[in-house]
């Protein structure tokens, strides 16, 4: 497939990975505003219609106060029916009556219902009351007469009215409607307002990040993959900053780890014939050995160890740079072997005036894969031995030795190498266990601890670096045992 097609696809499917607008968090945080508005618009509707009710039949009483005050004026003559009809007609009543000393006077009065449902006084109304009567009349009122009586003013004198519920429930659900539709234009226009600042302070934002994330993850050896973080200061800016940071770690890791890769591989293809050319070198100088010139004897020595090293370090590489090491096959054998085995091949050269103490018990048994921990144990006495041939002590009467001891611990077996070297500088400290950097001596490659740590992990064990007071490095490598079911424990014991 052409770059520009694979390019093109790849694009498509990252955003057809991305989330819809109908599924997106921006439609989401629409509909919530506009739920929550309509919420708070319902809080602030009960009150209001509560007080749009008392203001209702207020104003009717108002109304009715000053038509009561002409009718009054115009006693003891007989108002005439048409009179009383426009009074109540303006009033929006069926009866007017006025409360004064005590004596209650029907100013006008048109068919008079034969029982009254319902009676306010409007003189103090609690809050709760109103809002309980306006969704009473609200929800179920309509077809009941209301008794609703209150001062005139200022004064002593009180009106008494008597009319429909039906026309106040009526003007309520008018007013009811009218705020609906309010509600529904401002949460729409809230919600919009929102959705776009939103949208564009966050959502893009974080749609950005998205595709970034996606991107890198289908190409993260690009470099044009890597977020180009922006300046801002807000919580979104600096994750994005994080993000790039974190990408071009990642890279570079993925740079550092497929450089391993590619150095793996080139050893493999040319450790064979490596192999057989150090071989012939190494038969050659074995041959040196056997000249009888001084100067030949002199320097075959140093050839053979050069080789050695050449041989070693191409196995180093070779041998880190595969996948992973082989699960440790792991049996119970007797510990003094293997330390006798690494004694016999580190062979070293008494003329060089370097020990090796072997004090590990005859009976102490290690539950280990055998060739692994052999390779722990060699390379760390191999470091041992080169870094005492490096060093002549100051003290002609310090010994140069390399000491391994071992002892069991519960279910635990605890190998010591200590030697009386110069120590490990600082900067191997550091890198002590890292690959191609923890090497204390110069050549070195820093694979012998790294490969070393691996072995010892994966048998559940752990290998450190003990500080001690006297000069020397000393490693202690801890390994236990695996777990033994309870069958298999006491099928042991029947067989002691």
């Amino acid at each position: 497939m052409p770059g520009g097609q694979a390019d093109g696809q790849q694009r498509d499917e990252i955003e057809s990975a991305a989330p819809r607008l109908v599924r997106g968090l921006s439609t989401r945080l629409l509909w919530l505003t506009v739920m929550f508005v309509m919420i708070a618009e319902v809080l602030i509707f009960v009150p209001s219609i509560a007080n749009m009710r008392l203001a209702w039949l207020r104003d009717r009483l108002n109304t009715a106060g000053a038509a009561s005050v002409v009718i009054d004026g115009l006693q003891p003559i007989e108002l005439p029916r048409a009179v009383q009809d426009s009074a109540l007609m303006a009033t929006g009543t069926k009866a007017i009556a006025l409360r004064s000393d005590g004596t209650s006077k029907l100013l006008a009065v048109e068919n008079m219902p034969p029982q009254v449902d319902l009676t306010y006084d409007l003189r103090d109304v609690p809050m709760l009351d109103a809002v309980r009567d306006a969704l009473s009349t609200l929800l179920f009122g309509g077809d009941r007469i209301m008794q609703v009586y209150g001062p005139v003013g200022d004064s002593d004198t009180e009106i008494e009215l008597l009319l429909e519920e039906s026309s106040l429930r009526n003007a309520m659900l008018a007013y009811a409607r009218q705020v609906f539709s309010v509600s529904i234009i401002i949460s729409l226009f809230t919600a919009v307002l929102i959705f776009l600042a939103i949208n564009r302070m966050m959502i893009v934002p974080m749609r950005r990040l998205t595709r970034s994330m996606q991107a890198f993850a289908a190409e993260p050896e690009n470099p044009a993959r890597v977020l180009r973080a922006g300046s801002g200061g807000d919580e979104i800016a600096v994750a994005e900053r994080h993000l790039a940071a974190m990408q071009e770690q990642l890279q570079k890791t993925l740079k550092q780890q497929k450089n391993l890769a590619d150095l793996g591989l080139a050893v493999s293809k040319i450790n064979h014939d490596m192999r057989n050319i150090l071989a012939s070198a190494q038969l050659m100088s074995d041959r040196l050995v056997d000249v009888e010139d001084p100067m030949v004897k002199s320097f075959a020595p140093k050839l053979l160890r050069t080789i050695d090293r050449a041989v070693g370090y191409t196995s180093e590489v070779l041998a880190y740079g595969q996948a992973s090491e082989a699960e440790p096959r792991r049996r119970r054998f007797p510990l003094c072997h293997l330390v006798q085995e690494v004694r016999d091949i580190l062979a070293i050269d008494p003329a060089h005036g370097i020990q090796f103490v072997d004090v590990v018990p005859e009976d102490l048994e290690v539950d280990a894969d055998s060739e692994q921990l052999f390779r722990v144990i060699h390379n760390i006495c191999r470091n041992a031995v080169q870094a005492l041939s490096n060093h002549l002590p100051s003290d002609a009467s310090q010994e140069r030795c390399v000491t391994l001891t071992a002892h069991r611990v519960g279910t635990v077996v605890s190998i010591s190498i200590d030697d009386t070297g110069p120590g490990m500088p600082p900067k191997a400290r550091e890198n002590l266990f890292a690959a191609f950097r923890g090497s204390a001596r110069s050549g070195g490659t820093g694979l012998g601890l790294a490969i070393a740590r691996e072995l010892v992990l994966a048998h559940r064990g752990t290998i450190a670096l003990v500080e001690k007071p006297d000069p020397g490095t000393l490693f202690r490598i801890e390994i236990p045992d695996r777990p033994v079911a309870l069958e298999d424990w006491r099928a042991r014991l029947e067989r002691q």
